[in-house]
């Protein structure tokens, strides 16, 4: 037997390409073309740097603290994380451990099964119908925990409160995960729910609505035993997983509500002019409720749209995978930026 037996076989997540150069236009890691709130830029230009030899609150309490105030929760329901990435595998960590499979849409989110496998969780996904859209009469089944991305990825749409209630009401003896890292851009919240139902867990990020991917923050709301064992995950596992810059940063972030909606309507803006010019070139899409759109040509193939986008420095999401091998996941940029993605769409079509 060799030492290469025991090494870890699994399929690691595939992020979007990050091309080595700095003059394109990068729509493919749907990150927020607009800067972070100034307070934050201004926490980080003024961070007393010799701070740095001592060890961060290991939970983060300001930054909970915050997020609590912002969204009517106490300390208590709020657990901080470095990005939703390692809150979300924490989660499946803390609650996925019985032997019944962990279910999931079949089109959404691709870290889910690298958690499920890395932690040896038996899992099963559910195929979403045929325009995309998950079902909740077909998560009426015995389970060991339900995760729902909602806006769901890749496919932009997001479903009402009514649909999660429903999900929630059939599942009452697992934990139920709604993945929120789209909602500021159109969806609706469930953390609303959290006062009804205790087997609810939400979890939202700063890398998308508030401009921070680069900072790595990342939340989950709950009650208090939930949190409590999110917790108990993480302190078994690293127990100082946020900095100092980013606690202080993701703190102002949160106090600047204006800046906030402002950038998110800036977004919503351009992806509703996007969406409408795409389906002018024939482009078929969703009406998405998150930061990108998920479009398909039905005369041209969309790895062929993608390589050719490469060629001119536009860099988009394509995924060769079964029933989506003909989309393309485009990130919402500036103006600038989905004007020059228009003009070379129509270039290619013409």
């Amino acid at each position: 037997m060799s030492w290469r037996d025991n090494l870890i076989k699994i399929e690691p997540y595939v992020a979007g390409e990050q091309p080595n150069k700095t003059d394109f236009i990068k729509l493919n890691a749907n990150e927020n073309p607009y800067p972070p709130a100034p307070e934050v830029l201004d926490v980080i230009s003024k961070f007393n740097g010799g701070a740095l030899k001592k060890y961060p609150d290991a939970d983060a309490k300001p930054l909970a603290s915050a997020i609590a105030e912002r969204v009517g929760l106490t300390r208590e329901n709020v657990f901080v994380g470095n990005g939703s990435d390692d809150v979300l595998a924490l989660c499946f960590r803390a609650f996925f451990n019985s032997d019944k499979p962990v279910i999931y849409p079949d089109i959404t989110y691709s870290f889910y099964p690298v958690w499920c496998d890395m932690l040896r969780i038996p899992f099963e996904t559910i195929p979403v119908d045929e325009s995309f859209n998950i079902n909740a009469a077909d998560y009426k089944r015995p389970n060991g925990g339900v995760v729902i991305a909602n806006p769901n990825a890749p496919t932009s749409i997001a479903r009402g409160l009514d649909f999660i209630r429903e999900i929630l009401d059939a599942n009452q003896d697992s934990v139920v995960i709604v993945d929120e890292a789209y909602v500021d851009f159109g969806g609706e919240s469930a953390v609303p729910l959290l006062s009804e139902y205790e087997n609810l867990v939400v979890t939202q990020t700063f890398s998308k609505s508030r401009s921070m991917a680069g900072m790595r923050i990342g939340c989950a709301f709950g009650n208090k035993e939930i949190i409590s064992a999110l917790y108990a995950a993480k302190d078994s596992y690293n127990s100082y997983p946020m900095d100092m810059v980013a606690i202080e940063a993701g703190v102002a972030s949160v106090k600047n509500e204006e800046y906030f909606r402002a950038t998110l309507a800036k977004v919503i803006a351009t992806r509703d002019r996007l969406t409408k010019e795409l389906r002018a070139m024939g482009f078929e899409l969703p009406d998405s409720c998150a930061n990108f759109v998920f479009a398909e040509h039905k005369d041209y193939r969309a790895k062929d749209i993608c390589e050719y986008l490469k060629m001119r420095d536009i860099y988009v999401r394509y995924f060769s995978k079964p029933r989506i091998d003909n989309r393309l996941r485009i990130t919402v940029g500036t103006d600038e930026e989905i004007d020059a993605l228009i003009a070379a769409l129509k270039d290619y079509i013409k």
